[in-house]
């Protein structure tokens, strides 16, 4: 009787599934469906309806066919585009992988006109994904198309009225060069020329921007005349905001030319903009540095560069200071040690006390890279009479963040200057952190002690690690101890079973006597942590007892050794069951406790 039920079920199933199918495909042949629903959804006012019609174009072109799609649907959507710009940006971002819709990359042309009329609106976004998507559709465009279509498109944004269409235009250059004829070539960077002379700051900023795209696709014979003529122009702006976007133009040119038309046009232009009377194109300057350095070679690198880099380093704006200090370690790498050590130490000494933390911060987290950049050069004592007491500086600095960079690479470099170094050095420093008023500190100075523990083993954290974390526990204040409980949760799984119970669980279980609640409530989940580390039997005989006895705590917390409900385990619960039992049935406890109970 069952299996006939289930047939007639499936029968009506079957008939409705039918019969909603008849229905859409009813909704799909009827020809004027699918571009009314669009109309009446682009017309309301509801911008979430309008935006839903904008996403479902693929759709609606699908149900038109690729003919409608070019001659009802595209037409419509140019000239519909007076909407909010969320809808427009929308748009902007459908019509970019439209082609398919339209029949293909023969007709790819019709998609030019909607987003040609979106690159001249005022919103930035909405034109630089038109941009975007032209670019898209530009690059699989044929060669004959790009010229009938594409070329003439550009040329009229680049004489746009508005300034927001030649703005658009400079980013559309390199994708309608490779394709022009020689004549055409011409005339292009003719207007290319044209927009970085334009009243109109905007327009010269996109020109200097996209300068660096359009200079690749160009012949090298015209890339040392024309473009380094449009450079100069750039360079020589008196708009800050023209130059320092120069300034990129100064990398990706550098690429392109050769190692001597490099030092002639670019090198002198990036030392002139490392003096820029704006601290926003200095800013931009000490961030491309150091890859101007290999494009130049090394003589003019020594002769001219890093006398610049050096001026920034101790330039008056804290900003271009950061941004020189952030790059210090990667233009160590490409100078020698000598010039390094003659040059560039000098300067990391004085901004290891400078005057903004941020400055400090930023050496902090790059200046571990020179350790072992220059230690194998000039030797490990010399090393540590140069770049050592920077480095302390920092690990003592009164910014616990600047602070925090040090830790976090205090691994690495002792991985790569070796045991000994580490021990004369950096090991003081390490314990140091163990006892620092924040927190952050603290509990990286506990991760880091286990990363040096497993860099040079349990032996030597035997000897060196272990001993004076474990003093630390009768510190005078309750924090601290906890910092302890917590490194030896985290020395434990590295220093193995036998060490773990002969040394690290007869002090946790010492503090379970503490009188702080933290404390034991610490130790609980401690001693939680230690159970898969160490054999049954200790588990048995000394773990379990303290638990026990723990669980009989006056403290409520204590008591019910509440941590975080994915540290439980079956084995810690049948523990320390009857006190949760007793406490819930005098109704007092954690919620982990009386959820345990109905679990287990």
């Amino acid at each position: 009787m069952m299996v006939v039920h289930a047939m007639i079920l499936m029968s009506l199933l079957f008939i409705f599934s039918y019969k909603r199918l008849g229905n859409l495909m009813a909704m799909i042949d009827e020809p004027l469906y699918p571009i009314a629903i669009l109309i009446d959804e682009l017309k309301n006012e509801d911008i979430q309806l309008r935006l839903n019609s904008i996403r479902r174009l693929s759709t609606i072109a699908r149900a038109l066919g690729e003919e409608r799609t070019r001659k009802e649907l595209i037409p419509f959507l140019s000239e519909n585009n007076d909407d909010d710009d969320e809808v427009l940006l929308a748009m902007a971002e459908e019509l970019g992988v439209f082609i398919s819709y339209v029949g293909g990359v023969e007709y790819a042309h019709v998609l030019l006109p909607p987003l040609e009329t979106l690159c001249t609106v005022e919103e930035t976004c909405v034109r630089d994904k038109a941009v975007e998507s032209l670019c898209r559709i530009g690059a699989q465009m044929k060669e004959s198309d790009l010229v009938d279509w594409f070329i003439p498109m550009v040329k009229r944004l680049a004489a746009g009225e508005w300034f927001t269409a030649r703005v658009s235009s400079c980013g559309l250059f390199h994708i309608a060069y490779p394709s022009a004829p020689d004549v055409l070539k011409a005339e292009l960077r003719s207007i290319y020329s044209q927009l970085c002379q334009d009243d109109m700051p905007m327009v010269r900023r996109s020109a200097a921007s996209n300068l660096g795209k359009f200079a690749a696709t160009v012949e090298p014979s015209h890339l040392k005349t024309d473009i380094m003529s449009i450079f100069e122009d750039l360079t020589q702006d008196d708009q800050d905001s023209v130059r320092l976007l120069a300034v990129e133009g100064c990398a990706a040119l550098g690429k392109l030319l050769e190692p001597q038309d490099c030092v002639s046009h670019i090198l002198p232009v990036i030392v002139n903009f490392s003096q820029d009377k704006s601290w926003r194109v200095r800013y931009m300057v000490a961030n491309q540095l150091y890859e101007l350095c290999e494009a130049v070679g090394p003589e003019p690198t020594r002769a001219d560069l890093v006398p610049a880099y050096v001026r920034l380093l101790r330039d008056n704006e804290a900003e271009v200071r950061i941004a020189a200090a952030g790059k210090v370690t990667k233009f160590c790498r490409i100078l020698s040690p000598q010039l390094a050590i003659q040059h560039i130490l000098p300067c990391v000494k004085e901004l290891s006390s400078d005057s903004s933390q941020h400055v400090r911060s930023a050496l902090a987290s790059v200046i571990m890279g020179m350790a072992p950049v220059l230690g194998k050069v000039i030797g490990i004592d010399l090393l540590s009479q140069s770049l050592l007491p920077a480095i302390v500086e920092l690990a003592e600095d009164r910014h616990w963040r600047v602070r925090l960079a040090i830790i976090e690479y205090i691994p690495l470099l002792a991985s790569q200057l070796g045991v000994e170094f580490f021990d004369e050095k950096l090991g003081s420093l390490c314990m140091q952190w163990l006892e620092d008023k924040v927190y952050s500190i603290r509990d990286a100075a506990a991760t880091n002690l286990k990363r040096l523990a497993e860099e040079f083993g349990p032996d030597w954290a035997m000897q060196h690690i272990v001993p004076q974390v474990l003093n630390m526990i009768n510190n005078p204040h309750y924090l601290y101890r906890m910092t302890i409980l917590h490194a030896i949760s985290l020395l434990a799984p590295v220093m193995g079973s036998e060490i773990t119970c002969q040394k690290l669980l007869l002090v946790v279980i010492n503090a379970s006597k503490d009188r702080v609640p933290n404390i034991k409530f610490n130790v609980a989940k401690v001693l939680q942590s230690l159970i898969p580390i160490v054999d049954h039997s200790v588990v048995e005989q000394t773990i379990r007892p303290c638990l026990v006895e723990l669980s009989e705590d006056p403290d409520v917390d204590v008591s019910c050794i509440s941590p975080p409900s994915s540290l439980w385990t079956m084995q810690i619960w049948q523990i320390m069951r009857p006190r949760a039992m007793d406490i819930i049935s005098g109704r007092k406890g954690c919620k982990i406790c009386r959820f345990m109970s109905a679990e287990y």
